[in-house]
């Protein structure tokens, strides 16, 4: 969830961060006196940092202080940076506001893959890896009453900008930053980026201890391979730091699992809501404010967790985007995208749309929220079209009233937002797994022999045969929900979600045949192999091998050391076999 405004003292206690990604920046933007015309922008980069002044027009907001120098933008990208950073004209938010976006960045302009990428990504859930093809966004935006100024208002954003969702991480540590920088915008930028640039890199599975300004900030980032937590770990020690270090602030761990704070006024229909994530249909969330738009899209698209969110997604849309005209045109189908909106323009725009959330203002604490009511997209006619989920969607499966009653009366009971947040967490958790479980069913072909070479070949996904199956081992066995899930399923493998998991779950399985396909040949009696094979299979063999440990070493089998100390074994022991004008070839100087 956001962090509220405040210095380090008032942020004592919340959670930490993490380093940024190699491509990461920090922008701020200003907008001055006289309208949107000149704006300030600082972008950062680990161990790069410059200053680019730019100068804007009287339409426009521009960037004017780069960190690093290299770091390149397009004037497309820019312009979404900039336009993004600040609230439309139709969200009045005064005091300090947090919250996120994301664009696609311009081709051409795409961060190469570097092995340290890989390497991150193979081990980081699904939903933390890094974007080739993305930029984050995370906003701190200010905006008090100045008579000073000619508009009568002080106005300022600070933007850290990167490839890794790390929604919480940079929100944390724009809560640090900004109410220093907006008071000493040099002095206060140049030492942070100092430290940061001190900070280890992110790995999966790790608890690191990152010291900024004065406090030693905590970050988990979970591995692909850890169990689903429900609840945030305990912070590690402070060993390590010396004597006098400066206190440790908390722990923030990832991945940011849906909370019943931001999901308040559709409880009802939050399983109506994880379908239309589940089969990737467009949704537009219109909300009174940037910081309620970002975090409902982004609570919406994590529902789908452990698995991955393979459609578009944007948690904070304006007109000035440079895909509006994209997302906006009638003369084809709605793409795959939830919109995170504040504009009520877009309701106009979007009613072709099938799917529309439109939720209010937050109510006074204390108070029960009221549930949104299930509309038809033909109730859509003006600006202020009520709150409500505007939808000719029909969910296939049943709600589960005994969990939405025990949701609603913690609400009005007041229970802790941790334990609520964790009821509703391990319900959508176990709602997807008991979904995914029968999909994963081994699909490997036969066995294979010792003396085998090419691994054993992937049995194709047959729809038909997966649906006749679930009369005996369907998700009923793990869920108490009924309903369609004959249908849901249908539907789903419609879905680019389908799509996306097939490919992932295909690699993934080709892989661990791969492995175990090493793990018998070096559990084999390589000389009695060899007796009765010619040089074409032993020199064959040989390439194989070497082939697999080159996948192995870079990760991209899950084999262990010891495994691929044999395999090199085997393959000095097989050349060691042949003559040696082969043995030249195979092992040139």
């Amino acid at each position: 969830e956001p962090i509220p405004a405040g210095g380090p003292r008032a942020q004592r206690g919340r959670p930490g961060m993490a380093r940024q990604c190699p491509s990461g920046a920090a922008i701020r933007v200003r907008r001055p006196a006289g309208g949107p015309a000149r704006g300030k922008a600082v972008l950062r980069q680990d161990q790069h940092r410059a200053c680019c002044p730019a100068d804007g027009t009287k339409c426009s907001v521009s960037l004017q202080l780069v960190y690093p120098s290299d770091f390149r933008l397009t004037d497309k990208e820019k312009s979404s940076i900039c336009y993004l950073s600040f609230p439309d004209s139709h969200s009045g938010c005064l005091g300090d506001t947090q919250f996120s976006f994301r664009i696609r960045q311009c081709s051409g302009q795409r961060s190469p893959w570097h092995a340290e990428d890989r390497h991150y990504n193979s081990g980081a859930p699904m939903s933390l890896q890094r974007e080739p093809a993305h930029y984050f966004g995370y906003v701190y935006f200010r905006q008090v009453k100045d008579s000073s100024v000619q508009r009568g208002y002080f106005q300022k954003s600070l933007v850290l900008v990167s490839r890794l969702p790390f929604v919480r991480l940079f929100q944390a540590l724009l809560s640090l930053i900004a109410p220093e920088y907006f008071s000493k915008p040099a002095p206060c930028l140049e030492a942070v980026c100092s430290e940061i640039d001190e900070w280890p890199a992110p790995v999966p599975g790790q608890t690191l201890n990152l010291p900024v300004m004065g406090v030693v900030l905590q970050v988990h980032i979970p591995s692909r391979v850890d169990k689903p937590e429900y609840s945030p770990p305990k912070p590690c020690s402070h060993e390590g730091l010396g004597l006098g270090a400066p206190p440790l602030l908390g722990i923030l761990y990832h991945p940011p699992l849906p909370g019943t704070r931001c999901f308040q006024p559709v409880l009802t229909h939050v399983q109506t809501l994880w379908e239309l994530m589940l089969l990737g249909e467009p949704l537009v969330v219109l909300a009174p404010s940037p910081a309620m738009s970002s975090e409902l899209v982004l609570a919406l698209i994590s529902c789908l967790q452990p698995l991955k969110f393979c459609c578009d997604y944007r948690p904070y849309f304006t007109i000035h985007d440079s895909e509006f005209k994209e997302f906006t045109t009638r003369t084809q189908a709605p793409p795959n995208v939830v919109l995170g909106v504040t504009n009520p323009f877009f309701i106009k725009t979007l009613q072709h749309w099938p799917h529309i959330l439109r939720v209010g203002e937050p109510k006074m604490a204390g108070d029960l929220p009221k549930q949104v009511k299930l509309k038809k997209p033909s109730r859509l006619k003006t600006l202020d079209t009520k709150p409500g989920l505007y939808t000719a969607y029909s969910a296939h499966l049943h709600r589960d009233k005994a969990l939405l009653k025990r949701l609603l009366k913690g609400l009005q009971k007041k229970k802790p937002w941790d334990t609520q947040t964790a009821l509703l967490r391990r319900h959508l958790l176990e709602l997807t797994q008991s979904f995914i479980i029968p999909l994963v069913r081994p699909r490997a072909g036969g066995g294979w022999g010792q003396r085998a070479v090419t691994p054993p070949q992937i049995r194709p996904f047959r729809q038909d045969d997966f649906l006749r199956s679930l009369e005996h081992a369907g998700p009923q066995l793990t869920c108490v929900l009924k309903g369609d899930w004959l249908g849901l399923y249908r539907r789903f493998f419609k879905s680019p979600h389908f799509d996306g998991w097939y490919r992932q779950r295909h690699k993934e399985m080709a892989q661990k045949l791969e492995a175990l396909h090493l793990e018998a040949i070096c559990e084999a009696n390589i000389e009695t192999w060899m007796k009765d094979k010619s040089e074409v299979e032993v020199v064959d063999l040989v390439l194989k091998l070497r082939e697999k440990l080159v996948q192995a070493q870079g990760r991209q089998l899950p084999v262990k050391e010891a495994t691929l100390q044999r395999a090199q074994l085997y393959i000095e022991t097989v050349i060691g076999s042949l003559p040696k004008d082969l043995q030249a070839v195979l092992c040139p100087p």
